[in-house]
Formats: C-alpha cells, structure tokens, sequence
C-alpha cells in the first residue's frame, strides 16, 4: 500500500536556507516544505532545520548530499518531490 505524504509548506524569504534536513536522522532532506507527520525515515517530529545547499555539502552525508542536489529549483516549489523518493 502506497501512503501519501502531506507536507506544510514553509516561506522562505529569497537568499534565505530553503532545504530543511531531519537532525535526528540526517538522511531526509525536503525544499520549501516539512512532512506533516514527521521524518519519513525516523519518524521525528520537529527536528528539521533549514540550510543552505552549501552548508550541507560541508557537512552532509554522501546520501544526504545526493537527495539535496535532485530536489527542484525553487522556481516551482509546488512540484517538489520528497528526496526520500528519489
């Protein structure tokens, strides 16, 4: 059984961090938007943080690096996918 994720989605104001990564797991990474429901990996709630693209290849995972680099550009943020589809 496949289950639809929903997601809130969230503001972020132009040259301001708009990926936001789960710091308890580190491998979820979503652009513009947080699952309503928590990590889909580990299922935290309220552990994630906004950064930037580069920040997390300072100190992201290779995994976590990977599902940053796919998601969309920010010119069509309603279109995103969870990288943890990817």
């Amino acid at each position: 059984m496949t289950e639809s994720q929903s997601f809130w989605p969230v503001e972020c104001a132009q040259g301001e961090p708009d990926l936001f990564v789960c710091l308890t797991c580190f491998d979820e990474v979503f652009k513009a938007k947080m699952p309503v429901d928590g990590c889909p990996s580990c299922g935290a709630i309220a552990a994630f943080e906004p950064f930037s693209l580069d920040a997390i290849r300072e100190w992201g995972t290779e995994n976590l690096i990977q599902k940053a680099e796919h998601l969309p550009s920010s010119s069509n943020p309603g279109s995103d996918q969870p990288a943890s589809s990817i």
